[in-house]
């Protein structure tokens, strides 16, 4: 083999959380979304939170590979004591936004005992447990939570003392932007710390890492812990923006949705949960519009379409796409 062909040139690299200019372009749209659709603030709210917490499953199941189907057990309870600590006089939003968190990631911490001493059937099993269980406390105290009806009265005070939250979603729009970019450049770091990359040897290879010094149980337990303090976070967030907290944020199919968002848009990526998300609830809304009787059924074909010819999601199919292209450019130089 010649020592200047690609295959002899070609060295591995570390990851780095050096900006892209893709990652510049993708944060620049939400910022011009602002200014160009006024009217659908709310709506882009809820995209970004829902993406906030597609990002904390994809933390667990993306990097180190536990498999859950009760996620949506801590997104609830971040509502849930956000939304009962506004309820009941405290109404400061970033305050209120740690709590949930921080009460969402003491209940992740508790449940990581039981789900990481599992394999993946047994995971999935006990985090369905979980929320399931989760689902009936919250629905049996209705004195507390609202039960079937939700948790009503969740009255916000102005966020930094300036900003109000307004019918039109302007303060909800930029605070959940604001929660989200500052999330995501933590896990950015995180994902690409010597941690992080333990994180995805666990998950290729979980017997080979206590050869290298790596206590695999303790960080399964540790990433375990933040995304549920992630998902707490969302759920506050959607709490105070919405000023409402359903029964159904602690519900199977949220979490079942939120697997469907980060299949989609790709596991292990983090920008992935961003682009499901927002691929899967905007469809979800032009479907239904459409026809309101049948946008599973369109909903389903979509997703089977991106799955079978997208593997990795919609950002492993773009990919594969420009290595394809770099290849065939390379080619026609030559």
């Amino acid at each position: 083999m010649r020592a200047d062909t690609p295959a002899a040139t070609e060295t591995l690299q570390l990851p780095h959380d050096r900006w892209r200019l893709p990652e510049i372009l993708f944060w620049l749209l939400p910022v011009a979304a602002f200014f160009l659709f006024p009217e659908h603030l709310m709506v882009g709210s809820q995209v970004m939170i829902t993406g906030l917490f597609a990002v904390s499953l994809d933390l667990i199941l993306g990097y180190a590979g536990i498999v859950s189907l009760g996620h949506a057990a801590f997104f609830g309870i971040g509502a849930y004591s956000a939304g009962l600590l506004a309820a009941h006089g405290w109404g400061e939003p970033v305050s209120g936004l740690l709590v949930g968190a921080a009460i969402a990631g003491l209940a992740g911490f508790l449940a990581a005992f039981l789900v990481v001493r599992g394999q993946d059937l047994t995971r999935l099993m006990v985090t369905l447990g979980l929320g399931l269980m989760i689902f009936e406390v919250a629905n049996k105290a209705a004195s507390i939570t609202g039960g079937i009806d939700g948790l009503s009265g969740v009255a916000m005070d102005k966020l930094f003392g300036y900003f109000e939250f307004d019918l039109y979603g302007k303060t909800a729009y930029v605070y959940s932007l604001l929660v989200l970019f500052l999330v995501v450049v933590l896990l950015r770091r995180l994902v690409n710390s010597p941690f992080g990359l333990s994180l995805v040897g666990i998950r290729e290879g979980a017997r080979r890492m206590p050869a290298l010094g790596a206590d695999v149980n303790k960080r399964l337990a540790i990433v375990f812990t933040i995304g549920a303090s992630i998902a707490g976070l969302a759920g506050a967030l959607l709490a105070q923006t919405t000023q409402f907290v359903g029964l159904d944020t602690l519900g199977f199919s949220r979490s079942a949705e939120v697997l469907i968002m980060l299949v989609l848009g790709g596991t292990g990526r983090l920008y992935g949960a961003l682009v499901g998300a927002a691929v899967f609830m905007l469809a979800q809304d032009y479907i239904a519009g459409l026809n309101p009787v049948y946008w599973q059924f369109w909903l389903g074909l979509l997703l089977i379409v991106i799955v079978l010819f997208a593997r990795g999601g919609i950002l492993g199919g773009v990919q594969r796409l420009h290595t394809l292209l770099l290849a065939r450019a390379g080619e026609a130089k030559r």
